[in-house]
């Protein structure tokens, strides 16, 4: 992958949801706390500021009831109601009015109010006009018949209380008004300081919420970042450790696994890279006897007509085995070259047409193969590897699918696209995924086969080296189809990629072979 091509998961905003869900859940609390404390507080001074104006008003109300109302006469004038309306109203709280109901004859009721625009009987509640003059039982338990009673009305938006009562044993009926309306702009001062003290402890609990995220989240941030590198490869990655709380050890524990990771790793590469100089070496010590026996089977082979019948058979088995045997090392040093990184390619501008052509004249299989190439069709590639390839691929589909194979090139976009299908039975859907690996038998039954069990993966790895890929599937009308991708010019494709295996070398420069 190219580094320009490379997105850091930094490279993002670090207001990751973990934080978010942090700062959401301080807020809440520090809301519900907040809300939930100036409720209760406004309520308990709406309460207690209400309960004192109006204790204040009804004791002052029921003092001059018993002053002044109790002292007319049984059937007072209208001045002597006046008169006593106005003085309880001079003796009460400011905004303190007096309505004063008798009769100065039966069946005749007169009253008299200290202020006619801000109480009358039409102000008093029906209710309370009722349970004014509702008689009561005089019982051990209630020894008078009357009693004072009250209720907060809001004539017009204004908050008042109202109150009346009757004199006992004769005498007017009292009505009181006064008003709340200090008491509510005291208690909208108050919800409004308690609402600003809320905003003031939610913005508080956010920007603490901020500092606790910050605290926790970059332990937990500097984890990620260090498990990241992990996972790229940079096993040496560690973490430094302070403090004994719960993230300390956990970057203990990372730094454990870590340095574990890495010394089974180191071993494993150790014993890999062992295993794949013994093969080489293997691989390369066979070829020197190979090579002899090789030769003297060839003899053998020339001869095998002079020799006896019954030994003829034995000398094609062994010329045949030693050709499988010498294809196998090659094959070996081949993946080995693949395994240690150091397979090159040597670029050079080939006709793709030309190259398929050549290929399947050097193998006698013209008359097996239908060719679907048109010449000119330019491709910057390793013909050599290129070569390998095709042979795999179409030798794969005459040895399993039988004539004919069909070889069709096409250029599609920036890619060349190599089609080679055969009209066989096609692979089992089992067998697709392993089709690909090394020394994969389809059949465990049959272990021993013509080939080496190498040939597609080689196939595969040459692809990857030019930056394609190789696909394998059934045809609907039967067969298997092998498609190989590959990059029209692998130069280019080779500059923006620099995580491959092994590395590209120009033909052109280098004075290869044309």
């Amino acid at each position: 992958m190219s580094a320009a091509r490379q997105r850091s998961p930094q490279a993002g905003p670090r207001w990751t949801s973990l934080r978010l869900r942090l700062v959401v859940v301080f807020a809440l609390v520090a809301l519900t706390a907040a809300v939930s404390a100036s409720g209760i507080a406004y309520w308990l001074n709406r309460e207690a500021v209400l309960t004192r104006t109006q204790d204040a008003a009804l004791n002052s109300f029921r003092q001059e009831m018993q002053n002044r109302a109790a002292t007319l006469p049984l059937r007072p004038t209208q001045a002597e109601l006046q008169a006593a309306a106005t003085q309880m109203a001079a003796g009460g709280n400011p905004g303190y009015s007096v309505l004063l109901v008798d009769e100065r004859e039966p069946g005749k009721p007169i009253a008299a109010t200290s202020d006619v625009d801000t109480l009358t009987l039409e102000d008093v509640p029906r209710e309370l006009q009722d349970a004014v003059n509702r008689r009561q039982k005089v019982t051990e338990a209630n020894e008078f018949p009357y009693h004072l009673y009250w209720v907060r009305i809001s004539p017009r938006d204004k908050p008042s209380l109202v109150a009346g009562t009757k004199v006992i044993g004769g005498g007017p009926t009292g009505y009181m008004l006064t008003s709340l309306e200090q008491e509510r702009d005291d208690l909208n001062s108050l919800a409004w300081s308690l609402a600003i003290a809320t905003a003031l402890a939610l913005l508080g609990s956010a920007l603490l919420a901020q500092a606790a995220a910050t605290t926790v989240l970059k332990p937990v941030q500097r984890l990620g970042d260090a498990a990241r590198r992990l996972g790229e490869g940079k096993l040496d990655t560690r973490l430094r450790v302070s403090g004994t709380d719960e993230l300390a050890e956990l970057s203990r524990t990372f730094n454990r696994t870590a340095e574990s990771l890495e010394k089974k790793v180191a071993d494993m590469s150790a014993r890999e890279e062992s295993s794949r100089r013994f093969v080489a070496d293997m691989s390369h010590e066979l070829r020197t006897p190979l090579t002899a026996i090789t030769a003297v089977a060839e003899v053998l082979e020339d001869e095998a007509d002079s020799l006896d019948p019954m030994i003829a058979p034995a000398v094609h088995l062994v010329v045949s085995e030693t050709r499988r045997l010498n294809d196998l090392v090659e094959n070996l040093m081949e993946v080995t070259r693949f395994d240690a990184g150091t397979a090159r390619l040597v670029l050079d501008d080939v006709d793709v047409a030309d190259q398929v052509t050549a290929c399947i004249d050097a193998r006698a299989w013209l008359d097996a193969v239908d060719l679907d190439a048109e010449r000119g069709i330019m491709a910057r590639l390793d013909p050599r590897r290129l070569d390998v390839i095709l042979a795999n691929l179409i030798g794969n589909a005459l040895k399993h699918g039988g004539s004919p194979v069909r070889v069709s090139v096409r250029p599609v976009d920036h890619e060349l696209l190599i089609e080679v299908r055969d009209h066989g039975p096609g692979i089992p859907e089992a067998v697709l995924p392993h089709v690909f690996d090394r020394f994969y038998k389809a059949s465990a039954s049959r272990p021993r086969s013509e080939g080496s069990g190498l040939g597609l993966s080689i196939a595969m790895e040459n692809a990857h080296i030019h930056g394609g890929d190789i696909t394998a599937s059934n045809s609907p009308e039967g067969g298997a189809v092998f498609v190989l991708r590959l990059p029209l010019d692998v130069s280019r494709a080779a500059d923006g990629d620099d995580e491959g295996d092994g590395g590209v070398r120009d033909a052109t420069q280098e004075g290869g072979d044309k």
